[in-house]
């Protein structure tokens, strides 16, 4: 699927198949986060895949806006070094994660990070250092259904030319 074919396909999916992701494939939508943009070229991000059944739930469980992390055969998480710009590259990374996993046909859904209470919780538990930030936990798996698109704003009403 080309880029912009998995852009018009994107949806957040909450719920999945069993079915398990195989390795090159999860290791590809990895490497598309590698490839993210970043301030300076730093590059601060960090990834845990986890597909042990019994960490996700205890994720689940701490990502009060995640049950169903529990559910997908995956669970990526994206972690950040404290750098000036750590939220913007890790931002960038789960982006091309989440366009990665639509293109080979999987379902996803980003869970903020930073930003809850559990962030500091769902670090420890996956062994991150203290000053290594989450950025967001990512759901992936094959959708048991696709959900309808959400609506969308029309491109005349965002576009602006020369000035606002």
């Amino acid at each position: 699927m080309d880029a912009m074919e998995a852009l018009r396909q994107r949806r957040s999916v909450r719920s999945f198949k069993k079915d398990p992701i195989p390795q090159p494939i999860v290791e590809a939508i990895i490497d598309a986060g590698r490839l993210a943009p970043t301030a300076r070229n730093i590059q601060p991000w960090e990834f845990v895949v986890v597909r042990d059944a019994a960490m996700r739930a205890r994720i689940a469980g701490h990502a009060t806006t995640g049950p169903f992390i529990a559910e997908a055969p995956v669970c990526v998480a994206v972690f950040c070094k404290d750098t000036k710009y750590w939220l913007e590259d890790g931002c960038a990374a789960v982006e091309n994660i989440i366009i990665a996993a639509r293109a080979h046909g999987l379902g996803h859904c980003w869970v903020a990070g930073e930003k809850k209470p559990y962030a500091a919780a769902v670090g420890a538990l996956l062994g991150a250092a203290p000053d290594i930030r989450l950025i967001a936990l990512i759901a992936i798996g094959y959708p048991k259904a696709d959900p309808p698109a959400a609506p969308k704003r029309a491109l005349k009403e965002v576009l602006h030319w020369e000035r606002f």
